[in-house]
């Protein structure tokens, strides 16, 4: 029981530097050495707490920043795919269409006509 009880915590040390870090390049290799973890320990147990790979658990973080700045701060689509990390504005827009079911322009689009009374 203890030993699950660390291993929860040291994933969750994982997490927090992700959602710190999500902009930079992951090696998931060093993440796991951080947090003191073989690499295939590190991958099952992270999977098994968050139902995601630390890549996938990076990608969404990503989007869903992007979507933010988009739709709260009017950035266009490749601007915030710079700014969250993505160094390839085609590779965000087929991500970001594979997790929210439209392309990036769409989806604000159809964001901003759900909400009308959007203060901007």
């Amino acid at each position: 029981m203890a030993s699950a009880g660390n291993l929860n915590r040291k994933i969750a040390k994982a997490i927090q530097w992700l959602r710190r870090n999500f902009t930079q390049s992951l090696r998931i290799d060093d993440l796991a050495m951080q947090v003191s973890m073989s690499k295939s320990a590190f991958h099952q147990h992270f999977r098994a707490l968050t139902a995601m790979s630390p890549l996938q658990y990076q990608k969404s973080l990503r989007l869903n920043e992007a979507r933010r700045l988009m739709l709260m701060e009017r950035l266009d689509a490749t601007t915030a795919a710079l700014q969250v990390g993505y160094e390839s504005p085609s590779q965000f827009s087929r991500e970001y269409n594979r997790l929210f079911g439209a392309p990036p322009l769409r989806d604000i689009t159809s964001l901003r006509q759900l909400s009308p009374n959007e203060s901007h």
